[in-house]
């Protein structure tokens, strides 16, 4: 029965995105090694500069979250820490050299994934897009409560 089956998809998208902010499909190019939201960071703040507060509300994580993944995103040198010309308590990040490639590879996995899903929904009329997209608004309704 179809319920089984969106049951046993959710249950695997949840075990394979666990502790993962995000599922992008196929792997990432780049050859350091980070975390997929130090990655989704600097790829962020590759469009511009924010704050650990807009970066935790942009990702929907704990700030917490977003300052241990900045914090070592720092020390890698990838990240550098500027104060706010008008509020000194404000600091925001931007984007080293070094971390400019990782954050275009990052969009480019973004846009592959995108691109999967556009080619899997041309598989389908666009009276069968519109079922599938009144289900999935559906369920994102039950799923937020």
């Amino acid at each position: 029965m179809l319920e089984y089956k969106i049951d046993e998809l959710i249950n695997r998208i949840l075990l394979i995105a666990e502790n993962q902010h995000e599922l992008l499909i196929g792997s990432c190019q780049s050859e350091v090694q980070l975390t997929n939201t130090q990655e989704h960071i600097l790829m962020l703040l590759s469009q511009e500069n924010l704050t650990n507060s807009e970066l935790a509300k942009k990702l929907n994580i704990s700030q917490a979250a977003v300052t241990k993944a900045v914090k070592s995103l720092v020390q890698k040198e990838m990240l550098q820490a500027i104060k706010d010309e008008n509020d000194a308590r404000v600091t925001n990040f931007c984007l080293t050299d070094r971390a400019q490639p990782i954050a275009a590879e990052h969009d480019r996995h973004h846009k592959l994934t995108l691109a999967v899903y556009h080619g899997l929904l041309e598989n389908f009329t666009k009276d069968e897009q519109e079922i599938i997209s009144r289900f999935l608004s559906g369920l994102e309704k039950e799923i937020e409560g």
